[in-house]
């Protein structure tokens, strides 16, 4: 190979390589806009992960004349044990049924609007020689609230196998703390059936 052409070759292979300043400045601003992206999809994973899940759950609903359960029940317990009769354990200053009672089903709930509904099957005495049977022809629910006057719904018909749906609006003090629903007869301030079994 020619000297001077050998010369040149050898110059090219070991002449350092510095990148233009246009493409300096073009791969800094690929790396901070890359760098910013990725920042911006932390800090929108970061907020998304850090919103607590309980204020997506207590959003209230879009339209303001909706109403949102304050209660909600499947399961209900009659009177027995400690809480039968007058002599017995009231709850909320209300006593039980004269004898124990038992209950097959019951599911309901109670909305921020009063609306208000309890379904109740076999609801029926568990001692005495009517065991078995609903003497009462008509059952009432008895919404109570801590430290406000309980409310009682108007009768409706019970079968004597103890079925009854009741679905009313009733009015809510406000505010109104730690909601407890009865179930009882249509005419005594007595109750046969409460929320709250655990």
């Amino acid at each position: 190979m020619d000297p001077s052409i050998e010369h040149g070759v050898l110059a090219h292979a070991h002449r350092p390589r510095h990148p233009s300043t246009g493409s300096r400045v073009a791969r800094r601003h690929i790396l901070l806009g890359t760098g910013g992206m990725a920042a911006g999809l932390a800090l929108g994973g970061l907020s998304r992960m850090w919103q607590p899940a309980t204020v997506a759950n207590a959003t209230a609903p879009s339209d303001d004349n909706a109403a949102v359960d304050v209660l909600r029940f499947y399961t209900m317990a009659p009177v027995t044990g400690q809480f039968v009769g007058p002599s017995g354990t009231p709850i909320r200053g209300l006593h039980g049924g004269g004898l124990p009672w038992a209950l097959s089903a019951a599911d309901g709930e109670l909305s921020t609007d009063g609306r208000l509904r309890v379904r109740v099957q076999g609801l029926v005495l568990a001692a005495g020689p009517l065991s078995g049977t609903n003497p009462s022809a008509t059952f009432r629910a008895i919404v109570s609230f801590a430290t406000a006057a309980p409310i009682y719904t108007a009768p409706v018909p019970a079968s004597t196998s103890g079925d009854a749906d009741m679905y009313t609006y009733v009015e809510l003090p406000h505010p109104g703390f730690a909601p407890i629903i009865f179930v009882g007869p249509g005419t005594n301030a007595v109750w046969f059936a409460v929320t709250g079994l655990m």
